[in-house]
């Protein structure tokens, strides 16, 4: 098994461009969310920084930070 490389750098001089990294996305209790998996919901709850807890109507979720799958509506 080969074990994960670090992460990789990037030099100013390399024509090749950084990737964006995106701020980290901030929510408040009450705001409606989607989600890749679990679709349409609400923000019932939040831990700083850690976690916010969501209400799918089916289901509610805890989703962990930083978010990559849920955007604010």
């Amino acid at each position: 098994m080969t074990k994960p490389g670090a992460p990789k750098r990037f030099l100013p001089t390399s024509p090749f461009k950084a990737p964006v990294t995106r701020p980290p996305q901030q929510f408040a209790v009450g705001d409606q969310v989607t989600h890749d998996v679990y679709g349409l919901g609400r923000v019932i709850g939040i831990e700083d920084g850690i976690a916010t807890l969501v209400d799918f109507g089916s289901t509610q979720e805890r989703i962990l930070s930083p978010y990559a799958k849920m955007s604010k509506l």
